[in-house]
């Protein structure tokens, strides 16, 4: 709470307070947007659900000593930022699925950690390779997943009868 200690701005904090908190309509908005497009596309895709839980958490809100307006100033810190941090892992998520390709290189660029694992910026070569890689992988889940349900069956079929 450094702002504490900054009491000659009380003026410049007042002045503040309208532009911090019309952000909390645009933050509702792409909340609502983000859980539809998550729980709709995920499961399309087969990716696991990012667990909301890990990344939002409401409990400063709560200490008995903070005044009323540090309490709905940590709500609202705490809803903000976990609502951005949880569409950064979704985004993650989503990223990972579709694309797979680095930035090119930039000195000014801060790289996400996820993009260690993606294909070089312009080596179409590795984006082939890994392409064939990941579709035989997919064919071969799919002929085992094909020859256990046929197995399956000639072992229901082939069962003796009750009579």
């Amino acid at each position: 709470m450094q702002y504490r200690a900054n009491i000659h701005r009380h003026t410049r904090h007042i002045i503040s307070i309208p532009f911090i908190y019309m952000m909390i309509v645009p933050t509702i908005i792409l909340d609502i947007f983000l859980e539809l497009y998550h729980r709709i596309c995920f499961p399309l895709y087969g990716l696991a659900l990012v667990p909301r839980a890990k990344y939002i958490k409401l409990d400063r809100w709560k200490l008995p000593y903070l005044k009323w307006y540090d309490r709905i100033n940590c709500w609202y810190c705490e809803y903000a930022n976990g609502v951005f941090s949880y569409a950064v892992a979704i985004g993650t998520e989503t990223e990972k699925y579709w694309c797979g390709i680095k930035h090119a290189p930039d000195s000014t660029y801060n790289e996400p950690a996820h993009h260690a694992a993606f294909i070089a910026y312009g080596d179409s070569k590795a984006l082939d390779d890994t392409t064939c890689k990941m579709q035989k992988k997919e064919l071969l889940k799919d002929t085992k997943s094909t020859s256990t349900k046929s197995t399956r069956t000639k072992v229901l079929k082939s069962k003796p009868k009750r009579r």
